[in-house]
């Protein structure tokens, strides 16, 4: 009697076209992101005689287009690949719109509004989502504040960076109980507070030379650089940083689980359908 060999059926490798439409986008991301690193931290590799007098006056605007071109690239891969669709696209530009006129609410301590709905709505829809939100409300915030300037296209990156650590802090803390999830994200937020602060000063901190320990000048070791930065950061910002922390994790605390569980609704309805090929549908 002869044995009967039966092939293993195994996980459909797959396509090598799909593999490179899925990182497609990924890549725009991340493009954003070295993008953004390289406009923060290049003026550190400058030579002092080459530092201009006016924080990024010059390449401000380069960083601001171009990372306009890559959202819209970012996007147009999404639509693509359907996971994002025309609705998603319009509660992303609701949400940007919400956010960029909740930069008008003054908070205790310098703080304003932006900040928990870019983190309750990065947990909510995810990190690239989250990225692309942070770009757009700053953008609609500068617009109705009249804050446009040499700054925004940081302010812009640095809060994208807040909306995608927020995605990824949702996807752990959505295993959460729906009070423990606000906790989590509350302390999120108010760690966001003083890393949006101490990531912004160094937009212009690096033009302000000198000797004393406060600045930063050409020559300076890493070890030298991080104590000044951070006596600099404890005399001008500390005090401001630590207030808008607490005014996030305070908001959140108050609303972010009411807030939350009605992002989710919407994210839920907005998950893209996911198409089978012909091929593999027809098989039995």
């Amino acid at each position: 009697m002869s044995a009967v060999v039966i092939p293993r059926s195994g996980p459909t490798p797959e396509p090598l076209e799909s593999r490179i439409t899925r990182a497609r986008p990924v890549f725009v991301y991340v493009l954003m992101t070295v993008l953004g690193i390289g406009a923060f931290l290049y003026p550190f590799w400058l030579p002092g005689n080459a530092l201009p007098n006016d924080a990024h006056a010059g390449d401000a605007p380069l960083v601001a287009a171009l990372a306009a071109v890559l959202v819209v690239i970012a996007v147009s891969l999404e639509v693509r690949r359907r996971t994002m669709t025309g609705a998603t696209v319009a509660i992303l530009g609701v949400l940007a719109a919400s956010a960029g006129l909740l930069r008008l609410l003054d908070l205790p301590g310098g703080g304003n509004g932006i900040f928990f709905l870019i983190v309750l709505a990065g947990a909510a829809f995810g990190p690239r989502f989250g990225f692309l939100l942070g770009l757009c409300a700053m953008t609609v915030g500068a617009i109705v504040t009249g804050g446009i300037g040499p700054w925004l296209p940081f302010q812009m990156l640095a809060l994208a960076w807040i909306g995608a650590g927020a995605g990824y802090v949702g996807r752990g803390s959505a295993r959460l109980s729906g009070r423990l999830e606000v906790v989590a994200l509350a302390a999120y937020g108010w760690a966001c507070g003083f890393a949006y602060g101490a990531v912004m000063n160094l937009w212009f901190w690096p033009f302000q030379q000198g000797n004393g320990s406060l600045e930063w000048h050409p020559g300076l070791s890493l070890g030298d650089t991080l104590h000044h930065y951070w006596s600099f950061y404890v005399a001008t910002s500390f005090g401001w940083d630590a207030a808008g922390a607490l005014a996030n994790a305070s908001i959140i605390l108050l609303i972010g689980g009411a807030v939350l569980r009605s992002l989710r609704r919407f994210a839920h309805r907005l998950d893209p359908v996911v198409e089978l090929d012909p091929a593999s549908a027809l098989r039995p």
